[in-house]
């Protein structure tokens, strides 16, 4: 063991090296930069410590080096369509968008977590930032449990689609 140890020295420092540096690289916190949305989401899914946030990016490379889907997915549909356009802040085109992308019921909208939020954030070219940014989670929380009252309590009067809770 001592003579492996012996003749690959100089190949284990420059391995800790390497890894050292990558692990310092991975684990650092830039002050002056201010993270993306969709950072921001998986940070504050994954616990933000240093140990969580090396465990994602180890699962995220090591997603991509074999080809495995590494998040969760998106959850499914369990019912007839929701009218999404009711969301403050959701026209034609971002619902259409959301239903393009298998989001198609108050329920399943509500339902996502920050990880899942940011990876649907990714695809949502050119509406990025909208779920957060118009807390569609929380409005569609209210809207899969029938709580109008307290939704137009927190949001004001329903969206356009008001009318019905099904159909587009």
């Amino acid at each position: 063991m001592m003579d492996i140890i012996n003749l690959n020295t100089v190949a284990i420092v420059i391995a800790l090296l390497i890894g050292i540096t990558v692990a310092w690289w991975i684990f650092r916190r830039p002050a002056a930069r201010k993270p993306d949305s969709a950072a921001s989401a998986r940070t504050a899914h994954e616990g933000g410590t240093v140990i969580d946030e090396g465990a994602a990016a180890t699962a995220d490379v090591l997603g991509q080096v074999l080809g495995a889907e590494v998040h969760a997915e998106l959850p499914g549909a369990s019912g007839p369509p929701d009218n999404l356009r009711m969301l403050k802040g959701v026209g034609p085109k971002l619902a259409q968008k959301l239903n393009e992308l298998g989001i198609t019921r108050f329920d399943q909208l509500a339902s996502l977590n920050n990880a899942q939020i940011a990876a649907l954030d990714v695809k949502m070219e050119p509406f990025r930032g909208r779920i957060v940014r118009d807390r569609l989670v929380e409005q569609a929380g209210f809207l899969a449990r029938g709580d109008i009252e307290g939704f137009e309590k927190t949001f004001g009067n329903l969206g356009s689609g008001a009318g019905t809770t099904t159909g587009g």
